[in-house]
């Protein structure tokens, strides 16, 4: 995996942050730089934990399942995209907290980050040099997030369905390629 599906994996587990941090920046009011930084270290260092947590899982199971290592970021990846279009769609506007503390944004930092946990687990099978990889996906979802906090007080509700569309379009992509590249379809 090279650097720019690296990036484009980083930009796509992001958008969920990204959607969230839209939300806490339209329910907050005034917009403070604590609360930039905020939303930046919670969902990017969750953002960052989470595919390192998932590349040890998979790494221990590596061997097990090389022939079809494949397959599995190919629906994992594709899963985790298809979800995050069909979040994308739904019209129902959800209530955020408007509070910064570590009661509201633990939650979600951890929901917004599970399927990172599921792309470290893929990482695990295409043999991705997890450091830089996570790296990128933490420092990635750090400006995004932060942004978006910033964002969300500016643009509103329209920005988190778009933004949860194009990060599932952009892991779907992904996925096929993997698929695709395996398989020898493309020279």
């Amino acid at each position: 995996m090279g650097i720019l599906e690296l990036f484009l994996t980083a930009l796509g587990l992001s958008m969920d942050a990204f959607a969230v941090s839209v939300c806490k920046g339209l329910s907050a009011g005034q917009v403070r730089p604590r609360h930039t930084l905020a939303a930046g270290l919670w969902f990017g260092g969750f953002q960052a934990l989470m595919p390192l947590l998932g590349w040890l899982l998979g790494v221990r199971f590596q061997s097990l399942i090389a022939g079809v290592d494949h397959w599995i970021a190919f629906v994992l990846l594709g899963a985790i995209g298809v979800n995050m279009v069909l979040e994308s769609r739904k019209k129902e506007s959800e209530k955020v907290e408007a509070s910064f503390s570590v009661k509201a944004m633990l939650p979600l930092a951890v929901a917004t980050s599970i399927d990172a946990l599921t792309v470290g687990i893929t990482f695990a099978f295409l043999q991705v040099d997890i450091l830089p990889a996570v790296l990128l996906i933490g420092v990635t979802t750090f400006v995004l997030s932060a942004a978006g906090v910033r964002a969300g007080s500016i643009v509103g509700m329209r920005g988190k369905s778009r933004a949860e569309l194009l990060g599932g379009l952009v892991l779907i992509f992904l996925g096929c390629k993997i698929l695709v590249e395996h398989l020898g379809l493309l020279g």
